[in-house]
C-alpha cells in the first residue's frame, strides 16, 4: 500500500499553511519579545525548582523505564536525569506547570507549557549534534521556538475557548499544536513536514477538561501540559521520518476537527502572527492562584490588615467579578485536594484575607486541616458578576481581570472596596512587576542549588547577550544537579 504524502498532492487547511509558514519565516520579535522570552525562561524554570519539593510531582519523573539509559539524552534541570527528548518533555513541562504558578495568556492557558518540548528537543539536538561533530544550538535558538509557539498558542486561544461547557476539551490542546509546529521546524522539517506534523496534532486525541473542573479537579491538571508538549514531540519525530499527514484535518466533511469536535466553527488565527503574545505575556508573580483570580488575591491581601483582628466580627465577604471567573471558579462544597483548593475563588481569597499571603502551601492538605476558618470564611462569601468587568475582560483592546473584594462586619460598618484591574504581572504593571519576578526567580533557585551554583544560573539569565550566546547542552549541564 503507498504511504505517499497526501499533503504533496492536496492543499492544506488554510490554519496548517498559516502556521507552517509562519513557523519557517524569519524569527519574529524584536528586543522587547526576547528580553520577555528571557524572562518567560527564567520564570518557568525557577517554577520547576519549586516543583522539585513536592513529591506527588517528583513520582513522575525519570524514564519510562525505571533504570534505562539514553545516550546524549536531554537532562531535566534541576535533577540529574537524562532522558530521551519525549520523556524529557513530560518532566521539564510537568515540573514547570505542577503549582500552576508559571506565565499565563489573556483567554487561557499557559504558553511557558510549551517549554518543555522546546527545550528538551533542543538539548538533545545540541548533544547530538556535538557527537556528529556539528555544532549546537544556542539559546538564542530556544527563545526563537518560545517567541514562535507563544504567539501560536495564545493567538488560537484568544480567539477558541476550546473549555468552554458545551466543548468541554482541555486548553492543552492548543499546546499540542503549538509545540508540534516549533519542534518540527527545530528538527529540520519544511513546509510540508509541518504541515503533517500538525494535523496530526489535530487529528490527536483531545483531552476532557473534567480535571479542572469543580468537583473533579485532580493532579493531571498539573501534568497534562507535560503530556501535551511530550505528545507533541513525539508528532514532529515521526513526521521527521516520512510519516504522512491529513492536510483536510480541520475542514473534512463529517469526520474533520471543525465538525466533529467544533459545532461547524472555524479554527483559525484571528490577527497575523508575529510576536505579540511574547510582547504582552502576565506573569503570576505574587501569588499561585489560578488565573482569573489573581486581582482577587491581591485584593484580599491588601484587605488583610483591615480584617485580621476582626474575623469573629465578619457578617459576609462581597466579591465582585468577571463571568469567566464566576463560572469557573466560583466554587461551593467541600475542597478535597490541592487541585480543587488552587481553583476555587472563595478559597483564595480566604487563604488572603486569613494571612496576609497566599502561597503553595495554603492548598495543602495540612495547612487546610490546621485552619478551619478558612471555610468559614468562604461560607460569608457572596461572589457577583460585575457585567463592566465581564466587558472589560472580553475586550481584547482593554484585557482586564478585574476583581473586587469588600468586608462587611456585623455592626454594619464596612471596609472600602478594594477593586483591581490588572494583575501584578501584567504588561501594563510591567515596570512594578518585573524586580519582583527577579526576587521570585531567585527565591526559586535557592530552593535547588548551593550558592555557587545559583550565582552562576542567575547571572547568565539575567544577562540577555550571554544567555542567548551559550549552547543549549552548556546552559542545561550548569542548571543539573
Amino acid at each position: 500500500m503507498s504511504t505517499a504524502n497526501p499533503a504533496a498532492r492536496a492543499k492544506p487547511d488554510k490554519l496548517l499553511a498559516d502556521i507552517a509558514a509562519y513557523v519557517t519565516g524569519k524569527n519574529f520579535g524584536g528586543r522587547m519579545a526576547r528580553e520577555l522570552a528571557r524572562y518567560c525562561l527564567m520564570d518557568s524554570l525557577g517554577c520547576a525548582m519549586a516543583a522539585l519539593e513536592t513529591p506527588d510531582c517528583v513520582k513522575l519523573l525519570g524514564p519510562v523505564v525505571p533504570g534505562m539509559v539514553t545516550p546524549h539524552g536531554a537532562r531535566v534541570p534541576g535533577t540529574q536525569l537524562q532522558l530521551d527528548p519525549v520523556t524529557a518533555a513530560f518532566n521539564i513541562g510537568s515540573l514547570i506547570r505542577w503549582h500552576d504558578f508559571s506565565d499565563l495568556w489573556w483567554n487561557g492557558g499557559h504558553p511557558s507549557d510549551n517549554i518543555g518540548g522546546i527545550l528538551g528537543t533542543a538539548d538533545y539536538l545540541s548533544r547530538t549534534r556535538i557527537a556528529a561533530g556539528r555544532k549546537p544550538l544556542t539559546m538564542s535558538d530556544v527563545m526563537s521556538a518560545m517567541i514562535k509557539a507563544y504567539e501560536i498558542h495564545g493567538v488560537l486561544s484568544d480567539k477558541h475557548t476550546l473549555n468552554r461547557p458545551e466543548l468541554g476539551i482541555d486548553t492543552v490542546g492548543l499546546v499540542k499544536i503549538a509545540t508540534t509546529a516549533v519542534v518540527t521546524r527545530m528538527l529540520g522539517g519544511g513546509r510540508d513536514e509541518i504541515v503533517n506534523a500538525v494535523s496530526n496534532a489535530v487529528v490527536d486525541g483531545h483531552p476532557l477538561n473534567i480535571y479542572r473542573t469543580s468537583g473533579n479537579a485532580g493532579s493531571r491538571k498539573s501534568w497534562a501540559s507535560g503530556d501535551a508538549t511530550a505528545r507533541a514531540v513525539w508528532l514532529a519525530m515521526v513526521a521527521m521520518r516520512g510519516e504522512m499527514g491529513y492536510p483536510h484535518a480541520l475542514t473534512a466533511k463529517t469526520w474533520g476537527f471543525q465538525e466533529v469536535l467544533y459545532e461547524g466553527r472555524t479554527l483559525d488565527f484571528w490577527r497575523p502572527l508575529g510576536s505579540y503574545v511574547m510582547e504582552n505575556i502576565t506573569f503570576k508573580i505574587s501569588h499561585p492562584a489560578q488565573r482569573s483570580a489573581q486581582t482577587a488575591a491581591e485584593c484580599a491581601v491588601r484587605l488583610h490588615p483591615l480584617v485580621r483582628h476582626k474575623l469573629d466580627d465578619i457578617e459576609r465577604i462581597e466579591l465582585h467579578t468577571h463571568a469567566v471567573a464566576w463560572r469557573n471558579i466560583n466554587v461551593t462544597g467541600p475542597l478535597r485536594n490541592f487541585a480543587a483548593r488552587d481553583h476555587c475563588l472563595q478559597y483564595i481569597v480566604a487563604a488572603g484575607l486569613l494571612d496576609g499571603d497566599i502561597t503553595r502551601e495554603s492548598y495543602s492538605d495540612e495547612y487546610h486541616a490546621a485552619h478551619p476558618r478558612i471555610d468559614e470564611l468562604r461560607a460569608k462569601m457572596v461572589v457577583m458578576e460585575d457585567e463592566r468587568y465581564t466587558r472589560g475582560y472580553r475586550d481584547r483592546s482593554v484585557r482586564s481581570n478585574t476583581n473586587a473584594a469588600r468586608v462587611v462586619f456585623k455592626d454594619g460598618t464596612r471596609t472600602p472596596k478594594v477593586e483591581i484591574e490588572y494583575p501584578i504581572g501584567n504588561a501594563r504593571r510591567r515596570k512594578e512587576g518585573v524586580p519582583l519576578l527577579e526576587r521570585k526567580f531567585e527565591a526559586n533557585l535557592a530552593r535547588r542549588f548551593p550558592e555557587k551554583q545559583r550565582a552562576a544560573v542567575s547571572r547568565l539569565l539575567r544577562d540577555q547577550r550571554a544567555l542567548e550566546a551559550t549552547a543549549v547542552n552548556e546552559f542545561t549541564d550548569l542548571m543539573a544537579i
